[in-house]
């Protein structure tokens, strides 16, 4: 059976509460979802695991505050399924990532991606997702990329974005095995799967990284801390003058964030806010 996790609030405190969620439980397997409810908002968690395992989870993400949630045992379903259609397709520069429900009504001259939430992040809707994009395709005007790494793929929204671009090769990489299956398969939902690579890796721990190398634009969207850790093993695959497009960062991580790669090398390019996360374009000097 599923479980559900509702609480009512203000807009700027669901959103706040949102963002938290989606960043923490982005490997539970959860689905978020928030929509008005006459003067207030209403934030739902959806969780497979049973009721145990979603208050264990909402009390590491959130603390005190899981205790302000009712919970509520669903009859069998696709629940995930069913709050996704409440999800309206998203817009980020020329791209449009969608859902199945949304199929067959999409707008003309926009580059569509299909993604469906399930067991991997990276849906289009979270802040982070959406800024990578919007820099990507303002990026990909001045700019023309022909090896690309797209490192902690999630759902492998961004490669198959950058594939579809660009026209060329993205190797695709996750360290969670399941995320890589669903990267693969999105790819081939969209087109894109004779273009993008998906491979389980540990970092930059592997042979067809390696092999890649070297990058003219690596992206990652994963969080502040495996950003700093990873900047030298970045650098070494990225060419001299190549671009790393970074997020996951939250507003006041940014600084930190961008020092750690001036110490390998890399210079700031641009640093763009959306909502309460920032995205760090930057290349390498050297």
């Amino acid at each position: 059976m599923s479980w559900r996790a509702s609480r009512l609030g203000t807009r700027a405190e669901s959103e706040e509460l949102t963002d938290r969620l989606e960043a923490e439980l982005a490997e539970e397997g959860a689905v978020i979802s928030l929509f008005e409810a006459g003067e207030q908002w209403r934030l739902d968690v959806y969780h497979e695991g049973g009721e145990a395992a979603l208050k264990a989870d909402l009390a590491a993400a959130l603390g005190a505050i899981a205790g302000e949630f009712s919970y509520a045992e669903l009859p069998e379903a696709d629940w995930v399924g069913e709050s996704l259609k409440g999800l309206a397709p998203v817009p980020a520069g020329r791209f449009l990532v969608h859902g199945a429900h949304d199929r067959q009504r999409l707008p003309a001259g926009r580059i569509a991606i299909e993604i469906d939430a399930g067991q991997a992040f990276g849906t289009g809707h979270h802040a982070t997702t959406l800024g990578c994009l919007t820099v990507l395709d303002e990026l990909s005007k001045r700019w023309q990329f022909e090896r690309m790494l797209d490192l902690g793929t999630g759902t492998g929204l961004l490669a198959i974005a950058l594939a579809k671009l660009t026209r060329r090769p993205v190797l695709a990489s996750d360290i969670d095995p399941l995320a890589v299956r669903i990267a693969g398969e999105n790819a081939a939902l969209n087109g894109a799967g004779h273009l993008v690579t998906t491979i389980v890796a540990n970092g930059l721990r592997h042979p067809k990284i390696a092999a890649g190398a070297p990058y003219d634009l690596v992206v990652a969207n994963i969080l502040a801390g495996p950003l700093i850790a990873l900047a030298p093993s970045v650098k070494r695959v990225v060419a001299p003058g190549g671009t790393a497009v970074l997020s996951g960062i939250l507003a006041h991580q940014a600084s930190r964030v961008t020092a750690a790669w001036r110490g390998q090398g890399f210079a700031l390019q641009a640093a763009r806010r959306f909502g309460e996360w920032s995205v760090l374009v930057l290349s390498r000097r050297d």
